[in-house]
């Protein structure tokens, strides 16, 4: 279930960005449920013992690459949460799970009864992918 949103909208819009840049962002926030699922099995791999060693100087520090690891995930579902809750305060969880899943405001609408209209709604998407191409400049 895609978002169908113009990637090119006009420059005199006040969340204007490059079309490239916003599919690049649109793509960034889809990986949220690797993140998750990633940030997860690192939790599994430190208590199983899986051990990561280093190459280079024939050393081994699993607790470190481990939490290198967590730190890199925890970081990026942050900030799109964050980001999302910053676009709005009542319809933050409603952007993040459509920036996240991929929902469109159909299905939003249909499913999740969104409490706004469609404008407000696409407006809101778009503030969010221009404050999330602010935060990862």
């Amino acid at each position: 279930m895609g978002t169908v949103v113009r990637a090119n909208i006009s420059k005199k819009n006040a969340y204007w960005i490059d079309k490239h840049r916003y599919y690049e962002l649109k793509h960034f926030c889809l990986q949220y449920p690797v993140w998750v699922k990633s940030y997860a099995e690192l939790s599994c791999s430190q208590s199983q013992g899986i051990i990561f060693s280093e190459k280079k100087s024939g050393k081994s520090d699993p607790t470190l690459k481990i939490a290198e690891q967590r730190l890199f995930y925890a970081q990026r579902m942050e900030m799109v949460s964050k980001i999302a809750k910053k676009t709005d305060k009542t319809l933050g969880d409603y952007i993040f799970k459509a920036v996240t899943e991929g929902y469109s405001y159909t299905y939003l609408k249909a499913k999740l009864d969104i409490p706004c209209s469609r404008d407000v709604y696409y407006e809101l998407y778009r503030k969010f992918f221009w404050l999330l191409d602010k935060e990862r400049q």
